[in-house]
C-alpha cells in the first residue's frame, strides 16, 4: 500500500514538471512571435554628400631625370652629394678623358693635313686654268686637276666631321646638369666604371625637382571611370600624421595594371597622377600616400545612414510580418522564383529598400491598390517597420543620396545590421532603442 502510494506521488511530480516545461515553450513561443524588434533609427534630412574614389600609392617628383654617361670611363671627380641642390648646366661628373683626348687630338691633326693638302691642290688647279687659257695644255690636264679639288675638300669634309664627333665625346667627360633640382640619389664612386650605352643606360645620378610632388595612386577599374582629369583630392602622407593636403588630378593612365591575371585573385587597375598643391618641407620620393578624389558633390540634398540601404526581392508586400509560424511556413514554401505567362520559371529581381518607422494606423492597407494585405491585428501605440522602396545617388563615406522615396523627417532604421539584413519584414513590430530604455525608466519611476 505504501509502495502504491509512493508511485502515485511520482507520477504526478512527473506530470507536474512535464506541464510546466509544455507551459514555458509555450510561453517562449508565444513571446518570439510577439516580441517587437530593437532597432536604431535616424531622421532623413538634408546635408552635403560628397562622393570620394580612394587609392594608396607613393610621392615622387613630377620632373625627374636620370642622368648616365654615353661613353665608357672611369670616374675620376664627383663634385656633389646627394641633397645637394644645383642649377642647369652645373658640372657634376668627371670622367677620364686620356684616350678619348688622344684620338680627339688624332682629328685635330687629320684636319690640319686635310686643309694643308686643300691649299696645295687648289694653287696647281689656279696655275692649270691660266695654262689652259693660253693654250699651253689640254683640257684633260685641267679636268683632272679638278677631281683632284674636289676630292681635297671631301677629304677635309670628313676631317671636320670627325673632329666634331671627337669634340662631343670629349665635351661628354665632363657631365653637367640637364635641368635645376636636387641631387636625389648618387649611384657610382669615384673610381668606378662609367658603362656608356645607348640602349641600356647606366645611371649615374638622379636629379629631382621637389618643389613640384605628385601622387601615384591605383584606382579600381570600377571607379576610374569617374575621375577626371582637375578633379580635387585630399591627400594623407604616412610620415605627416593628422595633415591632409590638396592635390588635382593631373594625369589618368589609358592602359590597365593587371595583378593575378586569370586566377580568382585578378585585380585590374589604373595609374592616376596628383599634382600637389602645397609640398610640405622634408618630403622625399618615396613616401607612402593615400588619395581620394572628390569626383561629385552635392549641396542640400536628402541623405540616409549607408547602413540603412538594404535590398529584397520584388514582391515584397507579400512578406507581411504575419506570425513566426506563419512566416516560418512561408519561407519554406517560397523559393525565390514566380511562375511566368510562359509557364516557367522567372528569377525575381532585387530591389534597394529602406525600412521606414511608422504608426500601425498611419500605415495604408494596399501597396498597388489592388491587393490587400491582411497581417496581424495593428496594436496601438506600436512602432512598425515599413519597407520603402527607394532610389539612390551618389555615396559619401557614411550616407546616400536620396532621389526618390523619402521624404525629410522620416525615421529610418539604422540597425542592427541583423535585423535590417535578415529579420525584419513589411510590418514587422519594432521598438526604438532609446524610447524602450526611457520606457522602462518611466515605468519604475511609478
Amino acid at each position: 500500500m505504501a509502495k502504491e502510494k509512493k508511485n502515485k506521488k511520482k507520477l504526478w511530480i512527473i506530470i507536474g514538471v512535464v506541464a510546466v516545461l509544455i507551459i514555458l515553450i509555450v510561453g517562449n513561443l508565444l513571446k518570439s512571435d510577439t516580441k517587437a524588434t530593437l532597432v536604431e533609427t535616424e531622421e532623413v534630412k538634408r546635408q552635403t554628400v560628397v562622393h570620394k574614389v580612394s587609392g594608396s600609392g607613393v610621392i615622387q617628383p613630377e620632373v625627374e631625370v636620370k642622368i648616365s654617361a654615353t661613353i665608357s670611363a672611369w670616374i675620376t671627380d664627383i663634385t656633389v652629394e646627394e641633397g645637394d641642390y644645383v642649377t642647369k648646366g652645373q658640372h657634376l661628373i668627371s670622367l677620364d678623358e686620356k684616350q678619348v683626348r688622344a684620338t680627339y687630338n688624332q682629328s685635330r691633326s687629320s684636319v690640319k693635313s686635310a686643309r694643308a693638302n686643300l691649299m696645295q691642290i687648289k694653287a696647281q688647279r689656279e696655275r692649270t686654268e691660266s695654262l689652259f687659257k693660253n693654250d699651253l695644255i689640254s683640257k684633260q690636264e685641267l679636268e683632272s686637276i679638278t677631281a683632284q679639288h674636289q676630292l681635297a675638300e671631301s677629304q677635309l669634309e670628313q676631317a671636320l666631321a670627325g673632329l666634331s664627333s671627337q669634340e662631343d665625346q670629349l665635351s661628354k667627360t665632363r657631365i653637367v646638369a640637364p635641368q635645376s633640382g636636387t641631387v636625389a640619389k648618387i649611384n657610382k664612386e669615384v673610381g668606378e666604371m662609367a658603362l656608356g650605352s645607348m640602349f641600356q643606360a647606366d645611371v649615374l645620378m638622379i636629379v629631382a625637382d621637389l618643389s613640384k610632388m605628385e601622387v601615384v595612386v591605383d584606382v579600381n577599374e570600377n571607379d576610374v571611370v569617374s575621375v577626371t582629369v582637375g578633379d580635387t583630392a585630399e591627400i594623407e602622407i604616412d610620415a605627416f600624421q593628422d595633415t591632409t593636403f590638396i592635390g588635382i588630378v593631373s594625369e589618368i593612365a589609358h592602359i590597365a595594371q593587371t595583378q593575378a591575371l586569370g586566377t580568382q585573385e585578378q585585380v585590374t587597375n589604373f595609374e592616376v597622377k596628383i599634382r600637389m598643391v602645397d609640398v610640405p618641407k622634408n618630403i622625399r620620393p618615396g613616401m607612402s600616400a593615400t588619395a581620394d578624389v572628390i569626383t561629385d558633390v552635392k549641396e542640400n540634398t536628402l541623405s540616409i545612414p549607408i547602413q540603412s540601404l538594404t535590398v529584397r526581392q520584388e514582391g515584397w508586400e507579400e512578406e507581411v510580418n504575419k506570425t513566426k509560424r506563419s512566416r516560418d511556413k512561408k519561407e519554406e514554401a517560397t523559393n525565390n522564383t514566380e511562375v511566368a505567362d510562359s509557364g516557367e520559371k522567372k528569377k525575381k529581381e532585387m530591389i534597394e529598400v529602406v525600412f521606414v518607422i511608422s504608426d500601425g494606423e498611419s500605415v495604408p492597407d494596399t501597396t498597388d491598390g489592388k491587393k490587400r494585405h491582411k497581417g496581424p491585428p495593428r496594436k496601438k501605440d506600436q512602432k512598425y517597420a515599413v519597407v520603402r522602396p527607394v532610389k539612390v545617388g551618389i555615396a559619401s563615406e557614411n550616407h546616400y543620396e536620396i532621389l526618390e522615396g523619402l521624404e525629410e523627417g522620416e525615421l529610418v532604421i539604422t540597425g542592427s545590421y541583423k535585423a535590417i539584413s535578415r529579420d525584419l519584414k513589411h510590418m514587422s513590430e519594432v521598438e526604438i532603442e532609446g524610447k524602450s530604455k526611457d520606457k522602462k525608466a518611466a515605468e519604475k519611476d511609478k
